[in-house]
């Protein structure tokens, strides 16, 4: 380590015209926008915030619209919409497995999944909704600068109601920008493969949907449709990153944020023929002789049955053959072959980027051990789960942050980098997990206190930093990072967050890099 940041750097000096509005009573609130008159809600635990959960951007893709482009909601601002609920999920297959998984036994709060006494998470059809949280103070002259979230899951699910992903703490706090998070369809749906359709990539055309929604109304809620932050985690990383290239010439954003993720988690597209639709639809009888009929009969199939076959044929290891997947296709329109010949040529967006990193990204993936809460044997099993974290970590998050950041560096862009790797027993309870997959997101979102017992100190510090650090990005991508003393990567500005009892330091990027150079040798797994 080099040196610490101050933590009086950590107060940003902002002027904004937004005032928290005191009260203690919980009701509803409502804007009107171009769209439309929403209703949503105050409660007493974020009282300064408004929250509007279920805002449609895009009509049901479903009937005859399954697997079409989205269409935009049809609406005037007389068009009334209750947005005090959240949204159902789009459709995906995550059922509670009890305690054999990090992510839906461990750490639930960090997924779309259901509980105990629920088969599956609330899913529909009927999906293509964001949520917005924005300071009651904030009205059309605020200005605010804006975050739109788009939440992980490996292509495979995600959606806006995940506990640790719910904003109105964060906002609540800074009273300084607002936060968007969205439903897109994912897996089967998303990227179906299918013959007999001209865009594949449909989750990536949902997402766009709602940024462009973002784009036209967010002013009414207080918002700057001139600074808009597009931040992806995991999967919504690669889809961010995506972005970047796909809307080279009309991004909207103003810079993205790629947490734990890039385009380089997307594995070649090897179903080229598309097989794996027509297996799926041969599961439920349809006549695939040519591409209408088979895509005619999957429209009649119910969704739950669709999801439901593809979810546990993927759960059972006895069935080799196919090898289901559903992952963006190399379509040279909106999903490509080869980025890095993109980025070095001039043809990705040019906005200022982040990329961070979480020091055990991999844990998250590897045997669950829970029975063994110490490396108290370095020669058995602990060393496998090391090996395997570690393997998990570099092929698909850190490594290749660092590949694209040197890239970027040389072609003059501006880019930030972190890693986070803080390891709290309430988002971390097995001592192994360490700063594993998705642990940054309740420091960043500041839900980590919202489960599993209150936050140390250091914790809340971290926490705060981060979030600081983000703000500054998100305020000025470009110059708001310095006036904090964060260099860019090129002026060797690595930092990280949670290590040695200190909420942030500045390192040298080798100091977490320097294993790269061998990172060939290993074979992450993708999420």
């Amino acid at each position: 380590m080099i040196s610490l940041l101050a933590f009086t750097l950590l107060l940003l000096p902002v002027t904004i015209k937004t005032s928290p509005v005191k009260h203690s009573w919980e009701g509803t609130v409502h804007v009107v926008a171009s769209t439309g008159a929403y209703t949503g809600i105050v409660d007493e635990v974020a009282p300064d915030v408004r929250q509007f959960r279920n805002i449609p951007f895009g009509l049901p893709p479903a009937g005859e619209r399954r697997w079409l482009p989205p269409v935009a909601v049809t609406s005037h601002a007389e068009t009334k919409f209750d947005s005090t609920k959240f949204p159902p999920s789009c459709p995906q297959y995550a059922p509670y497995n009890g305690s054999s998984g990090v992510y839906t036994g461990i750490v639930p709060e960090l997924v779309a999944a259901p509980t105990k006494t629920d088969q599956y998470a609330k899913t529909s059809e009927d999906c293509l909704s964001l949520a917005l949280w924005t300071p009651t103070g904030a009205d059309k002259g605020s200005k605010l600068p804006v975050i739109l979230f788009m939440t992980g899951g490996g292509f495979g699910s995600g959606g806006i109601d995940i506990p640790y992903q719910f904003p109105h703490h964060w906002v609540q706090k800074t009273q300084q920008h607002i936060v968007v998070t969205i439903n897109y369809r994912v897996n089967i749906f998303r990227f179906p493969y299918a013959a007999g359709l001209n865009d594949q990539n449909l989750g990536i055309l949902d997402q766009r949907l709602a940024l462009e929604w973002v784009r036209d109304n967010i002013e009414a809620f207080g918002g700057d449709p001139g600074r808009i932050t597009l931040w992806g985690q995991s999967a919504g990383a690669a889809s961010a990153d995506i972005h970047n290239y796909a809307y080279a010439d009309d991004p909207i954003v103003t810079s993205y944020f790629m947490d734990s993720g890039s385009v380089s988690i997307i594995p070649p597209t090897l179903d080229t023929m598309n097989t794996n639709f027509t297996f799926v639809a041969r599961h439920f009888g349809c006549d695939t002789s040519t591409p209408e009929t088979e895509l005619s009969c999957m429209r009649s199939i119910d969704f739950q049955a669709i999801t439901d076959f593809v979810g546990r044929y993927g759960e059972n290891k006895t069935l080799a053959e196919p090898s289901l997947s559903f992952w963006p296709m190399s379509d040279e329109r909106i999903v490509f072959s080869n980025y890095t010949d993109r980025l070095v040529n001039g043809r990705s967006s040019g906005r200022p980027v982040l990329f961070t990193s979480c020091k055990e990204e991999g844990a998250g993936f590897g045997p669950v051990i829970v029975s063994l809460p110490s490396p108290s044997n370095p020669y058995g099993v602990w060393k496998v789960n090391r090996t395997i974290t570690e393997q998990n970590t570099l092929g698909p998050f850190q490594c290749p942050a660092a590949m694209w950041s040197a890239l970027r560096d040389a072609a003059g862009l501006k880019t930030y980098r972190w890693q986070y790797t803080g390891n709290f027993s309430n988002i971390s309870p097995l001592p192994w997990m360490g700063a594993y997959h998705s642990s940054d997101l309740p420091l960043l979102f500041g839900s980590h206190s919202d489960f599993r017992g209150p936050s140390t100190t250091l914790e809340v510090a971290t926490s705060e930093s981060m979030q600081d650090h983000l703000l500054a990005f998100v305020q000025d991508p470009v110059a708001g990072p310095e006036t904090i003393g964060w260099a860019d990567n090129k002026h060797d500005g690595f930092l990280r967050f949670g290590a040695d009892g200190v909420a942030v330091a500045t390192i040298e990027k080798k100091d977490v890099d320097g294993i790269c150079a061998q990172w060939d040798d290993f074979e992450g797994l993708s999420m």
